[in-house]
């Protein structure tokens, strides 16, 4: 009987802790800007964004940093979707590196995702790869930086950065305390997600602002470019001499294009 009482007080306890995560995960009305959800790549986490959420926070939005599974794009994307689902007004999708083609897939048929921003990332078409897109353009030089891939349990193949190559290959013009923690704690992803076809391109439906950096090795500049152009989008922004995390090196910049687009998807609900 004892063990029964422990029981249910454990359930209990994990329910009111369940509870108290959606009351602070999500706002408790619905704000008068747009939500951000900001969806980090490969070889990064959720606190590649801190100086970027501040800057948000700080002028009123609400802002949710996904914990991006890198599992794979569709598993990836109905993650995100989901997430956004449980949000009850007009969203912003900002996604980095591989995480764009994350926030393309999540967009689908979410009616609330308004807008998209592309932060040193890939926006593929249907079909496309992250793999075939950064191979379109020579100047990557990721495939050098990699460790040695770790074979999962399932057969599945774990991708990192090789941590001496890691400040040189991925965040340049961040400091190298900094760069040295940020390799440390960095977050696999599997070689299938970034040979897995991108489903629709949500870019061809909703308004896209796109920014990377002049000195990025991970994707050739060259690359966002075209993307960017494919997409018409509403405004580009090449941050001179940064790296591939130019979220980390250039906050401002970053947030800036991000409250251009909630700014404009904003205009666009009064409008209607």
């Amino acid at each position: 009987m004892k063990k029964l009482f422990a029981g249910l007080a454990m359930a209990a306890a994990m329910v009111a802790g369940q509870s108290a995560f959606a009351q602070t995960a999500m706002p408790m009305q619905m704000p008068d800007k747009a939500y951000i959800v900001l969806v980090h790549g490969a070889f990064a986490d959720g606190s590649s964004w801190n100086d970027v959420a501040r800057i948000l926070r700080k002028d009123g939005y609400f802002v949710i940093a996904a914990a991006n599974p890198l599992r794979g794009v569709k598993s990836d994307g109905q993650y995100v979707a989901s997430l956004v689902g449980a949000l009850k007004g007009p969203v912003v999708l900002v996604g980095h590196s591989y995480g764009g083609s994350v926030i393309t897939e999540a967009a689908n048929g979410r009616p609330n995702v308004k807008a998209l921003v592309y932060v040193s990332a890939f926006s593929p078409d249907t079909g496309e790869t992250v793999a075939g897109l950064a191979g379109k353009f020579p100047g990557s030089t990721l495939g050098q930086a990699l460790a040695p891939a770790v074979t999962l349990p399932d057969g599945s193949k774990d991708l990192y950065i090789l941590q001496d190559k890691f400040r040189a290959q991925f965040a340049a013009d961040v400091p190298a305390p900094q760069a040295a923690l940020m390799a440390v704690t960095q977050r696999p992803v599997t070689e299938a997600a970034l040979n897995e076809p991108s489903g629709e391109a949500a870019w061809k439906t909703l308004p896209s602002w796109h920014i990377y950096g002049s000195a990025d090795k991970n994707i050739p500049p060259e690359a966002m470019a075209f993307m960017a152009m494919r997409a018409h989008a509403r405004d580009v922004v090449v941050v001179k001499g940064a790296s591939h995390v130019v979220m980390v090196s250039h906050p401002d910049a970053v947030a800036r294009l991000i409250e251009e687009a909630a700014k404009a998807t904003q205009a666009s609900q009064s409008a209607q």
